[in-house]
C-alpha cells in the first residue's frame, strides 16, 4: 500500500495537478483503498485541526504588513537609500540589489513575493545602466532567497508551528545566516564586477545621503520594532506582526503619504487570496502527514537512515541532498509540511538542535526556488522580467552554487546559527 501511495502521489504531480490538491486526493484515495470509513469520517476534523494554531495567525498579518509597506513607498525608499550609499562603486547597482533585498527581507518574509517586487523595480534600472537583462534578473532572484532567512519569515512560522520549535528563536537564528548569504553574494559580485567590467554610477553627495538616510528611518522602524518587541518579550511573533501592520499603515498614510485609503480594500483582498492559498496547502498537507504517519513511513525512513550511519554529520549531509532534490520538484512550503513529521523524530534521535535544523531545512527548500524544473522563483522572475527561462537558468547558476556552498557552511557551523538564540536564552 505504501508503494501505491507514492506512485499515486507522483503520477498526480507529473500530470500537473496543483500540489495542494495532490496531497488531498492522494490521502482520500488511500483511505478508500484501505476501506476505512472511520479515517474518511475523521478527515474534515483533521483538516480543521491542522489550521487551529495561534502561530499561523502571523502569516496573514505579515503578508498584510508587506502589502502595506510596498504600497506605502517604504520599499522604494530602502532601494534609494542603498543606492546613495554604494551606487558609485563598480557593480554598485548589483550591490544595491543585494543590500536592498536584505533590507526588504525583514519586511516581506516571502522569497517569491520579494523576487516579484524587486524584478519590477531593479531589472529595468540595472538594464538602463548597462547590465544584461538576464544577469539582472538572475541576481534579483538569487538575492531574494535571503527573504525566508532574515526575520520575519513565513516559512519559519510554519516550521515552528508544526515542530513545536520557538518561532522567536528561529527568527533570531536567521540573522547571521542571512548576513552570511548577503556577504557571499557581495563577494561573488565583486569578482564578477572586475572580470566583466560592470558599470558604476555617480557618487551621491553627503546631502543626498543624509536626505535619503532620514527618509528611510521610518521604513527601518518596522523590522526594528518586530525584532526588539520579540527580544524584549513585549509581544509574541504573532503580536509583532499586528504591530508591524499598524506601524506600516501609519508610515504609509501620514509620513510618506503614498498609501491611499481607497487602495486598502485591494491590499486586504491580496492578503486574503495569498493567505487562503497557504492555509489550504497547510490543511491538505496536514491530512497527508496524518496518512503517512498511519502507514508508519516516518519510522521506516528513520530506520533506513540509522542503518546507513549513526553519525549526525552524515545524517545532515543526506538530508541536504534529499532536500535539494525535493526542492527542485516540490513547492517549498508543501515539502516542509510533508517532511516535518518524517524528519523530526530523526532530529531528536541524532541530538540535533531543532532551531539549527529549522534553518537548514528552510534554506534548502528556499534554494529550490532557483532550481529547475519546478523552481517557482524562476518562472516568476522570467515572466515579470521578460527573460527566456533557459537564459535565466544559465545566469542563475553561479548564485545557485554559491547558495549551496553557504548552506554547507551553515549546516556544519552550528554556532553561526545558534549564537544569537543561545545568547538570548531561546
Amino acid at each position: 500500500m505504501t508503494v501505491l501511495v507514492i506512485v499515486l502521489f507522483f503520477v498526480f504531480l507529473l500530470i500537473g495537478i496543483p500540489i495542494s490538491l495532490v496531497l488531498g486526493m492522494t490521502t482520500v484515495l488511500y483511505f478508500l483503498l484501505v476501506g476505512s470509513p472511520v479515517l474518511l469520517e475523521s478527515t474534515p476534523m483533521r483538516l480543521y485541526s491542522g489550521l487551529e494554531n495561534f502561530g499561523l495567525l502571523a502569516i496573514p498579518l505579515f503578508m498584510l504588513a508587506g502589502e502595506l509597506m510596498n504600497s506605502g513607498g517604504i520599499t522604494t525608499r530602502l532601494v534609494k537609500f542603498s543606492k546613495t550609499l554604494i551606487g558609485h562603486v563598480r557593480g554598485g547597482l548589483a550591490y544595491v540589489t543585494i543590500i536592498s533585498n536584505m533590507f526588504i527581507a525583514s519586511i516581506l518574509g516571502s522569497a517569491n513575493a520579494q523576487a516579484a517586487m524587486m524584478s519590477k523595480v531593479m531589472v529595468p534600472e540595472m538594464e538602463r545602466e548597462g547590465y544584461k537583462r538576464e544577469f539582472s534578473s538572475a541576481l534579483t532572484l538569487a538575492s531574494s532567497i535571503v527573504a525566508p532567512i532574515i526575520p520575519p519569515s513565513m516559512i519559519f512560522i510554519i516550521y515552528g508551528t508544526l515542530s513545536g520549535t520557538s518561532i522567536g528563536g528561529l527568527f533570531m537564528a536567521g540573522i547571521i545566516p542571512g548576513i552570511i548569504y548577503g556577504l557571499g553574494f557581495i563577494g561573488l559580485i565583486a569578482f564578477m564586477g572586475y572580470k566583466y567590467n560592470f558599470p558604476k554610477s555617480d557618487r551621491a553627495s553627503f546631502k543626498e545621503i543624509l536626505h535619503h538616510g532620514l527618509y528611510v528611518i521610518p521604513a527601518l522602524s518596522v523590522p526594528f520594532i518586530i525584532i526588539f518587541g520579540i527580544l524584549s518579550g513585549a509581544f509574541t511573533p504573532t503580536e509583532s506582526a499586528a504591530v508591524a501592520c499598524f506601524v506600516a499603515l501609519i508610515v504609509g498614510l501620514f509620513l510618506y503619504k503614498e498609501l491611499k485609503l481607497k487602495n486598502i480594500p485591494k491590499l486586504l483582498m491580496n492578503t486574503v487570496i495569498s493567505t487562503a492559498t497557504v492555509t489550504f496547502l497547510i490543511a491538505m498537507a496536514n491530512i497527508f502527514g496524518w496518512m503517512i504517519a498511519f502507514e508508519q513511513i516516518p519510522q521506516l525512513v528513520a530506520d533506513g537512515m540509522l542503518s546507513i550511519s549513526e553519525n549526525p554529520l552524515v545524517f545532515l549531509l543526506m538530508v541536504n541532498l534529499m532536500l535539494l532534490l525535493l526542492g527542485a520538484v516540490l513547492d517549498g512550503i508543501a515539502a516542509l509540511i510533508i517532511l516535518i513529521p518524517v524528519l523530526m523524530p530523526l532530529v531528536v534521535a541524532f541530538g540535533i538542535d531543532p532551531i539549527h535544523f529549522g534553518v537548514i531545512i528552510c534554506i534548502n527548500l528556499t534554494i529550490g526556488l532557483l532550481t529547475p524544473p519546478v523552481g517557482t522563483g524562476l518562472f516568476v522572475v522570467s515572466s515579470i522580467a521578460d527573460v527566456k527561462i533557459e537564459k535565466l537558468i544559465k545566469a542563475t547558476t553561479p548564485f545557485l552554487l554559491m547558495g549551496i556552498f553557504i548552506l554547507m557552511i551553515i549546516t556544519y557551523w552550528a554556532d553561526a546559527v545558534l549564537f544569537i538564540p543561545r545568547m538570548l536564552g531561546f
